[in-house]
């Protein structure tokens, strides 16, 4: 991320982007040179492989036009950390990549960056490197992760086996629910859904549990049964999905008692997305030690399912097969 000649507006160009509110963001990490040059260097600890995640959010795509763009850049390292926290990694730093719409004011910036701090700070992340550009289109973002496991350590998805129990971390539908509450289409008096929505919380406690219980390990961002498939796909088995038993908040049951089709409800709370849980597969007899660990560490896992031989996800509610229309966001 070189700093190029300033723009129109003075010290509110590249230059002043970089320099006055890019820069601080390293955190010190000597392998981001401090951002006065064209790469980084990275080398990763003795005994650990590096995982590299990236994800890319567009306006009116995968946020609001009008969400705040602090809470915006702390969207996009989330769902990227969430790709980390699913193969029991911890981070490292960031690569970041903005493609400013032309006229984006000086404050924006300013913003943004704000919300890339405080992102930093809680999750001791710094800013390695980067590019920005403008655009005459919607403001475009993309950031790449970096992450650490011991050797060999990552959780696949293709490690699953016939016997695995199926389950999955948190509550499903929040983030379906909370996209419609961010838009004013949903009721949401304390605001909650639409911070799930805005604000998601990687999972990146389950790494104990996850390394050395999980068989195989996926993020629930485009949706449970979506993500659920890519593991199936993977592994090639089946994963049998009882909707019965997939944890929903409060909110998401409150929601579900309106529905005039309870079972048309679970399918679209399973298939919504935007839920940044991690969705995993654990031998049957590690489930109780598994369980115990990730509730130390303060995730909440359930039991929703197991791996069968097969292919592809099966789904049932109140023990009747179920054919979803739609497994979740495709893109």
């Amino acid at each position: 991320m070189p700093s190029g000649p300033e723009g129109p507006g003075g010290d509110e160009g590249e230059f002043g982007w970089i320099e006055r509110l890019l820069r601080p963001l390293t955190r010190g990490a000597p392998g981001a040179l401090k951002l006065l040059d064209d790469a980084a260097v990275l080398s990763p600890r003795a005994g650990h492989d590096l995982v590299v995640t990236k994800d890319a959010m567009v306006a009116g795509v995968h946020f609001l036009d009008d969400d705040p763009l602090d809470q915006v850049a702390g969207k996009l390292l989330a769902v990227n950390l969430s790709d980390l926290a699913a193969k029991g990694a911890a981070p490292t730093g960031y690569f970041l990549s903005v493609a400013w719409p032309v006229g984006t004011i000086w404050a924006d910036k300013v913003r943004f960056a704000e919300g890339l701090r405080r992102a930093g700070d809680v999750w001791d992340l710094p800013l390695l490197g980067g590019d920005t550009v403008s655009t005459p289109g919607p403001l475009t973002l993309s950031a790449t992760l970096i992450g650490e496991v011991p050797s060999g350590g990552m959780i696949l998805r293709s490690t699953a086996r016939v016997g695995d129990q199926v389950l999955v971390s948190g509550v499903i539908g929040d983030g379906w629910l909370g996209l419609q509450a961010a838009r004013g289409d949903l009721a949401d008096p304390d605001g909650a859904l639409a911070r799930k929505y805005r604000s998601p919380s990687p999972r990146l406690a389950l790494a104990t549990a996850l390394r050395r219980w999980a068989q195989s390990s996926a993020d629930v961002s485009d949706g449970l049964l979506a993500d659920a498939g890519r593991i199936a796909i993977a592994s090639g088995v089946e994963m049998r999905l009882d909707l019965d038993r997939v944890p929903l908040s409060d909110a998401g049951a409150a929601w579900l008692s309106g529905q005039p089709d309870p079972a048309d409800g679970r399918l679209a709370l399973a298939a919504g997305g935007d839920d940044y849980e991690v969705l995993c597969t654990v031998a049957a007899g590690d489930v109780d030690a598994f369980r115990a660990q990730a509730l130390a560490d303060g995730v909440a896992m359930g039991v929703i399912g197991q791996v069968c031989e097969g292919a592809g996800v099966a789904v049932s509610f109140e023990g009747m097969r179920l054919e979803p229309q739609r497994l979740g966001w495709t893109h």
